[in-house]
């Protein structure tokens, strides 16, 4: 898929772009180096309001590293999207990419508030 010349040329996509991929690359980096192998590997991966004291379910390192995963995923199908969107509409497109953001946001406090617990 080509990139339009128009839309890596406006501005306010290029700022969105660049404070995704400043966020996967910060998120990625607080999720990589809290993690440790002490624990035996156990990290408390979900929280559970609705089972009372057993609230929160174990986990393993693969399921903090997913967050990782996911933080480039959204990075990457927020960026297709917006190009595919903003041929059609460019406000859909910075919508896109500012829902991306938030998104991403969301993703890092969750990530660091279940790296907390353990």
């Amino acid at each position: 898929m080509p990139v339009p010349q128009k839309y890596i040329h406006d501005r306010l996509v290029l700022l969105f772009l660049s404070i995704t991929s400043f966020l996967a690359v910060v998120g990625s980096l607080l999720i990589i180096l809290r993690l440790d192998s002490g624990n035996k590997g156990i990290y408390w991966a979900q929280y559970r309001s609705n089972l009372g004291i057993s609230a929160y379910i174990p986990g393993r390192i693969t399921d903090i590293l997913s967050f990782v995963v996911f933080l480039f995923l959204i990075f990457g199908m927020n960026t297709l999207l917006s190009m595919k969107v903003y041929q059609h509409h460019r406000n859909y497109a910075i919508t896109v990419l500012s829902l991306g953001t938030l998104l991403m946001i969301l993703t890092i406090i969750v990530s660091n508030l279940l790296l907390d617990l353990r």
